[in-house]
């Protein structure tokens, strides 16, 4: 390590730290959701007094919604350890196995994208969520045996972006199942305005906040992602002031426009209108005139175009709407009206 190293590492130390911080840690410091909140309170609080493991939790939702924050504060909450994976990691029962037997009572385990466990794990999976038994299989052929080991009692919380690949069987072994939805203006600002303080942003008045909330697709990660873009413009270009007419800047910049469409999503209006003179076009076709898998623009950038009513999915293919044309500063044709189901 160079003298330059050794002035750089603490710097990068205390910024590492300081991202970690954003992570509310409690239910009180998480901003928004706040029905669900109030539901793990009272089922926290319900197991706490009678001094038994939390019932199960599937929490589903779109990415950058809180789920796996969601996850630590229930371990948190609950006073209990916590330890994390994810459904594609976990490849055989042995796996697994590891995971459940170095458990103490009441633990939570977190699998994120429980939907991608392969079935031969969640067939082991059931009896430990059911009656807390791991069975495993030593050995192969006449020879092979299985023996039942006794489990502590507890807690696995899942968290999945997509619910309808969640098998009925798993998902009826949880007790509670709770959908994290996007988050509204006022949330995403107080979430911003946290995290500057966090951060250590200076805002020149609530209005820059204001402007990163509007352009966050009512996604907190996306929030702290843009704030943190801004801050790097600020102390770059600026004197370190983040106002309104710097943040417009900066994220004209980084390609984020006024309603939060990104390079990509501008991409697929672009191409949809442009190109086929506002669809209909099948969804492979659209892929490939802005040169991305077609599983990407279906994932990443419909559900946004969709929600903002710029672009709907029809029979016959993707259609823009008038808003669509608009937001591109064109004149929309007659026909640009949203299309209905049998259009």
């Amino acid at each position: 390590m160079n003298g330059d190293d050794r002035l750089v590492a603490p710097k990068r130390v205390e910024e590492d730290a300081a991202e970690l911080a954003l992570r509310p840690q409690t239910l009180d410091d998480f901003i928004g959701q706040k029905q669900l909140r109030e539901n793990l309170k009272v089922y926290i609080k319900a197991a706490k007094s009678r001094g038994e493991a939390l019932d199960h939790v599937l929490f589903h939702g779109p990415p950058g919604l809180g789920k796996t924050t969601l996850a630590q504060i229930v371990a948190r909450e609950m006073g209990v350890g916590f330890r994390a994976t994810s459904g594609p990691v976990i490849q055989k029962a042995g796996d697994l196995a590891a995971q459940l037997t170095n458990l103490q009572p009441h633990d939570v385990l977190f699998i994120d994208e429980i939907h991608r466990l392969n079935p031969a794990i969640e067939e082991v999976l059931y009896p430990a969520m059911e009656d807390f038994q791991l069975d495993i299989v030593i050995g192969k052929g006449p020879s092979a045996r299985s023996i039942r080991l006794d489990l502590p009692r507890f807690t696995l919380v899942g968290a999945t972006t997509r619910t309808g690949l969640v098998t009925g069987p798993l998902r009826d072994r949880f007790g509670f199942v709770a959908r994290l939805d996007y988050y509204d203006a006022a949330d995403l600002e107080a979430i911003v305005l946290r995290a500057a303080r966090i951060l250590g942003v200076e805002l020149g008045g609530p209005e820059g906040a204001v402007e990163i909330a509007a352009r966050s697709r009512g996604t907190p990660r996306i929030a702290n992602r843009l704030l943190r873009r801004v801050r790097d413009y600020a102390e770059v270009r600026a004197d370190g002031l983040v106002t309104r007419e710097l943040t417009k800047t900066a994220l004209e910049l980084y390609e984020v426009d006024e309603l939060g469409l990104d390079r990509l999503d501008r991409a697929v209006l672009d191409a949809l209108i442009r190109l086929f003179g506002g669809g209909p076009v099948g969804l492979s076709t659209l892929a490939v005139a802005v040169a991305e898998e077609a599983e990407t623009v279906e994932v990443v950038a419909e559900p946004f175009l969709v929600r903002h009513g710029l672009l709907v999915r029809t029979p016959r293919g993707r259609v823009a709407t008038r808003a669509g044309w608009e937001h591109l500063g064109l004149v929309p044709p007659p026909s640009a009206d949203t299309p209905t189901l049998f259009d």
